[in-house]
């Protein structure tokens, strides 16, 4: 089989790319280019190609399917970047990854723990030496009571991770899971509930736009958001209204919206034309993280590895556990 991996990082995963692709008698072509209009043809004469977050379009998809690509695995959980409904039309293959949950779910109460001790001033307030008290008292979590949205395998290990705080946790997902030890409650009931609330759902056309300002209107007041899942699932403007107003008393952010082809670049020339995340940064309960919750040696070691196994599977015909369309 024969695997083109773009955006390659050299200083990361292109060690992880060799041992992986030898182990497994992968042929392999890497660029650090990310994949664009200007890059598909290094496709050429590969049957699969490994991404990273970079926007693939249906004219890319079609562009691609003429190269001769089969399938598209994309080095991450999240796949809405790809358009998987133009893919799943057109024949080609899509597949994401999984790597181990607790790298993501360790992050998410890190941000709950910073958001409600107000470390971000703290940590500010210290780089000037000033040492006062007051504008930083923080509030405990076990004092929480928590929602987790999305029980798949990050907020499970979440839900493990905040009993451990001794938080009362409550869960709400599309698909409840039976065997796990969590009240499920419908999410309006939940985001009642809870003054705590952590996402761990894909984002999906049904649920963009999943935390709006009708879901925020019924959140008691001060509640913490925390997102480590994707930045389209809350209405960015509704959340600033939120934190503008006190509704919202804190937030912890690891994602946010219209990200791709910012994070992971230096853009410390440019402007980024990103306004929410320019008011977000700036207030001081806010806590906004480049998309980084994912990023240990395990976990990068993880998402090559099953790029490569998803790809082989697909090409031998097996069960790929990792298949969108």
């Amino acid at each position: 089989m024969k695997l083109f991996a773009f955006a390659c990082r050299p200083f990361d995963e292109e060690p992880c790319f060799h041992r992986h692709a030898e182990a497994l008698g992968v042929e392999l072509g890497l660029t650090t280019r990310p994949i664009n209009e200007d890059t598909l043809e290094l496709a050429a004469g590969y049957d699969y190609i490994s991404i990273l977050t970079n926007p693939v379009t249906a004219p890319m998809l079609d562009r691609l399917q003429a190269l001769g690509v089969k399938m598209i695995s994309t080095r991450t959980i999240g796949y809405d970047h790809v358009d998987y409904i133009h893919a799943k039309a057109v024949g080609m293959g899509v597949s994401n990854v999984s790597y181990t949950p607790e790298c993501v779910a360790d992050y998410a109460v890190m941000l709950m723990l910073m958001a409600l001790r107000k470390m971000k001033r703290i940590m500010q307030r210290a780089v000037i030496n000033d040492f006062t008290l007051q504008g930083i008292q923080g509030s405990l979590l076990c004092e929480r009571t928590v929602g987790v949205i999305g029980t798949g395998r990050i907020g499970r290990c979440v839900i493990r991770n905040l009993k451990g705080f001794g938080c009362k946790v409550y869960a709400y997902d599309v698909y409840p899971n039976p065997d796990l030890d969590v009240e499920y409650l419908p999410l309006e009931e939940l985001l009642r509930r809870c003054d705590l609330i952590t996402l761990h759902a894909p984002l999906t056309a049904e649920n963009f736009h999943l935390i709006d300002r009708e879901a925020i209107a019924k959140m008691p007041d001060g509640v913490v958001l925390i997102n480590t899942a994707r930045g389209g699932l809350i209405d960015s403007d509704a959340m600033i209204e939120g934190l503008e107003s006190g509704k919202i008393g804190a937030c912890g952010l690891d994602v946010v919206e219209d990200e791709f082809r910012m994070y992971y670049y230096d853009r410390r020339a440019d402007v980024l034309g990103n306004r929410r995340l320019s008011i977000l940064r700036d207030m001081p309960n806010v806590v906004v993280t480049p998309h980084m919750a994912f990023y240990t040696d395990r976990s990068v070691s993880d998402m090559v590895e099953n790029s490569i196994l998803s790809c082989l599977y697909d090409a031998q015909g097996q069960k790929n556990p990792w298949k969108v369309v």
